[in-house]
């Protein structure tokens, strides 16, 4: 299931809607790379607020998909972790170190707006 992805003047959101399989995260990160090259992209949220897992497969993509935009100077942000999901991911040793997590879609978008150059800008 390929993840909507949505250009938002200099930033990218993508809302993951459901459980996701191997090939979906690694299609999801190549995706989000492809667009962060093409529209000079200046951060990017990921928002998982509707999965109830993430096991350490998609932990190990998010991770390696924000060091791989922050390569191309966007800084990458998720959001939505639910309580559950936070603690299971704690119990079972899993974290996203390194990542800048968020509570919710707002909330990164103003911190992405704060810390990023012209960041008011998002008229698409």
């Amino acid at each position: 299931m390929e993840v909507p992805i949505l250009k938002q003047g200099h930033y990218l959101i993508a809302s993951i809607q459901s459980a996701l399989t191997d090939e979906d995260l690694l299609q999801l990160r190549g995706n989000l790379m492809e667009k962060v090259s093409k529209f000079r992209i200046r951060g990017v949220i990921i928002d998982v607020s509707a999965l109830d897992v993430l096991d350490s497969f998609a932990c190990r993509i998010l991770r390696a998909t924000a060091q791989m935009t922050a390569l191309r100077g966007a800084q990458t942000v998720v959001v939505g972790i639910q309580p559950d999901v936070a603690f299971a991911m704690t119990q079972l040793g899993l974290s996203l170190k390194g990542v800048t997590t968020m509570l919710d879609l707002e909330e990164g978008l103003a911190l992405l707006d704060s810390q990023t150059k012209g960041g008011g800008d998002r008229g698409g």
